[in-house]
């Protein structure tokens, strides 16, 4: 992990020097930020490996800053905040999100989650001709089917719209509301039950055990991934 770069983005001016400290013994290039505005600024200048973002800054939503990014950034986003209700998690991971730890943290946990959120970033979900395999699985992004076992399986437009978006951000959760957005469009931000009855078609089609299933995964009140 030595090398990557870090953005480091805390109110807290103790915080952000401890963080700062322990990032940098333990072999992170680190660059901090005190309010949204300059967090957005640094992540466009500096081009961070991942940012460590607290949702509590004294001049806009921790939330407008992960919109901010994710304008023109796939950067991992990793929210740190006092606040442990789940809503805020939600919020936070639907606006765009990789993970969410809350105040008080373990440094350890911390240091895991940041490396793990590395890690998956550098799987190549952007690659028009990628070719993923999963188990029995077998998904051509750039022809747009999937095989099962070697034999295509027929998936409807908006089956295989919902599959795209899990299986190009495989391994990450993807929120409910962005997912909605993506595969249906904006105005359908509070239509869950399009994601059960659609996971579930999925399921039956790609999964050995629909009830059980190894690939598309339901985090329940969030969202959904796939993993490979």
């Amino acid at each position: 992990m030595a090398g990557n770069k870090i953005l480091v983005v805390d109110d807290e001016p103790g915080l952000a020097h401890a963080l700062s400290i322990t990032l940098r013994a333990t072999g992170w290039d680190v660059t901090t930020a005190a309010d949204g505005a300059s967090a957005i600024s640094a992540a466009a200048s500096h081009t961070p490996d991942v940012v460590l973002l607290d949702l509590g800054l004294p001049d806009m939503s921790g939330l407008d800053v992960i919109t901010a990014i994710r304008g023109w950034s796939h950067v991992p986003i990793v929210v740190l905040s006092a606040r442990q209700h789940g809503e805020d998690k939600v919020d936070a991971l639907d606006a765009g999100a990789d993970d969410y730890v809350t105040k008080p943290f373990a440094m350890n946990e911390l240091l895991a989650r940041l490396r793990a959120a590395v890690r998956r970033s550098s799987i190549p979900s952007d690659t028009e001709d990628a070719v993923v395999t999963a188990g029995a699985l077998t998904v051509d992004l750039a022809r747009r089917r999937v095989l099962r076992d070697g034999v295509e399986v027929r998936l409807s437009p908006t089956e295989w719209s919902m599959l795209e978006v899990l299986v190009r951000n495989r391994g990450r959760l993807v929120g409910r509301v962005q997912l909605l957005q993506e595969v249906w469009g904006p105005g359908y931000s509070d239509e869950t039950h399009y994601l059960r009855v659609y996971s579930a078609l999925l399921r039956r089609k790609l999964e050995e055990d629909p009830a059980h299933p190894r690939h598309i995964i339901t985090q329940p009140g969030m969202g959904y991934i796939f993993e490979p």
